[in-house]
């Protein structure tokens, strides 16, 4: 672990006066306030929402909170919480475990947070998950579906000449096709690689009938916009990504994690599906104004 730290710290280095640049948050060196938790974020906007989320229920307890985010990657927040820069972000439980353990081959949401206990550094720990997930998932049109009856990836097993578009690492990550087919008993895949992360061009490929499967992350609003079905994975072939705090351990008193274990209670995927679609679709929502909405329609605020 302490070497995955140095050189996660060297790397936050190189990568601090960049995101300066671009006009980020990233941590600045100055330490959190004993009686403050100061909140961070990594630069995407699903995540700043979660942020948001947190600091907003924490205010309305009465915790005094700080807010830094758009801080940037993994190799720079978690310096950042180490140092004590940042004291409190969302996080993901499968890729939190990924960096902090590159031999990790837990897939399940269990066997994920039981690794995490001891993969963590001792001054951090994570708090109660929430049923969110962002992750890669394997959808297909609802058409497909009825027409083939499928539902889980284990009933992609009897369609012959499966075609799949996915980025091009989807052929040789353990998640991908050796995956399918060492879990599943998937072969003969006809694979498209589509260098957009899930994006216009895969659902375009997937719309216009060029794939049968798509890989798309779990909380795109299109899967929701264009009505797609996204396949059970009934035997945890990519691995779980629940949303959790991750949270200094000095900081972690009794009040901040009954308030942050009330939000995680109540945050699912199609919250995420829902905000996301907000954020970013015509009106463009701003995430602190998205978290306000959420807290108030879950009574937590």
């Amino acid at each position: 672990m302490k070497m995955t730290r140095l050189a996660a710290a060297a790397t936050a280095a190189s990568l601090g006066l960049f995101l300066a640049a671009c006009g980020g948050d990233p941590a600045d060196g100055e330490k959190s306030a004993s009686d403050t938790i100061t909140i961070g974020s990594a630069a995407f906007p699903e995540n700043e929402i979660i942020a948001e989320i947190y600091a907003q229920a924490l205010e309305a307890k009465g915790v005094k909170v700080k807010k830094k985010l758009n801080i940037g990657a993994r190799e720079v927040y978690i310096p950042a919480l180490e140092s004590g820069e940042i004291d409190l972000l969302p996080e993901y439980t499968g890729n939190l475990l990924s960096f902090l353990d590159k031999d990790a081959t837990a897939t399940s949401p269990e066997e994920i947070e039981a690794a995490l206990d001891d993969a963590l550094p001792e001054t951090l720990e994570v708090l109660e998950v929430a049923a969110a997930e962002d992750k890669d998932s394997l959808n297909v049109t609802q058409e497909f579906a009825e027409k083939n009856g499928v539902k889980t990836i284990a009933d992609l097993k009897d369609i012959d000449g499966l075609k799949l578009g996915a980025n091009p690492e989807f052929r040789t990550r353990a998640y991908g096709i050796p995956g399918l087919e060492k879990i599943y008993g998937i072969t003969g895949i006809k694979f498209t690689a589509i260098s957009d992360g899930g994006g216009p061009k895969t659902l375009k490929a997937l719309l216009d009938g060029d794939i049968d499967v798509a890989d798309i992350y779990s909380t795109t609003p299109s899967i929701v916009e264009n009505n797609l079905v996204t396949l059970e994975d009934p035997e945890n072939l990519i691995a779980a990504q629940n949303v959790v705090p991750l949270i200094a351990e000095k900081k972690a008193s009794d009040k901040v994690e009954d308030v942050l274990d009330a939000v995680s209670a109540e945050l699912t995927t199609q919250d995420l599906l829902d905000l996301n679609g907000k954020n970013q679709g015509p009106d463009k929502a701003k995430p602190a104004d998205l978290a306000k909405e959420w807290l108030t329609d879950k009574g937590l605020i």
